[in-house]
């Protein structure tokens, strides 16, 4: 994972701030929490890349979402198709209803894909983790979407690995 890091410090993400810190600091979170929960390199690798293309709810792009085959060479094909799913995710129009349909809506091209059963649970759990980060680091976020957040990890809870889904009981308790 040296080069990816390597790759995130030369784009900037030590100077971008982002609760908890910066950018850096939070993608390196998600990885070691990814890791710490048994997910293999792979879904590692998108946790630690998964801002790479910016994402719904911050827009700062490492690389343009054009040129996958740059972060695709970096860490893998497979981590790479996670890491554009997360990124490309129009929330608002995939999280109320990802848990019928495993459906996600490209913010990008508007196009709407099915996730594959395999990434299902690893898309879902690295949506939840980075979410808890970001919550845990800031209070104030916390308190202003708690009820949304809830509602929201409740109806995803069947889909997610039982160590996220004790993480998020754990904050929203």
């Amino acid at each position: 994972m040296k080069n990816v890091r390597e790759w995130l410090r030369e784009r900037g993400t030590e100077s971008v701030t982002h609760p908890g810190g910066t950018l850096y600091a939070h993608l390196c979170r998600v990885e070691e929490r990814l890791a710490a929960i048994g997910y293999d390199p792979v879904v590692q690798s998108a946790g630690l890349a998964h801002a790479a293309y910016g994402t719904d709810g911050f827009d700062l792009a490492l690389v343009f979402w054009q040129d996958r085959q740059t972060l695709s060479d970096l860490i893998g094909r497979d981590a790479e198709e996670l890491v554009y799913l997360y990124g490309s995710c129009d929330r608002k129009a995939s999280w109320p209803d990802l848990a019928a349909t495993h459906r996600v809506t490209d913010r990008f091209t508007g196009g709407v894909v099915r996730l594959a059963d395999w990434q299902v649970t690893p898309f879902v759990d690295l949506s939840v983790v980075n979410e808890l980060d970001v919550l845990e680091h800031d209070p104030a976020l916390l308190a202003k979407h708690r009820e949304y957040f809830t509602d929201l990890f409740a109806s995803w809870e069947p889909m997610m690995s039982p160590a996220v889904a004790t993480e998020a009981a754990r904050l929203f308790r």
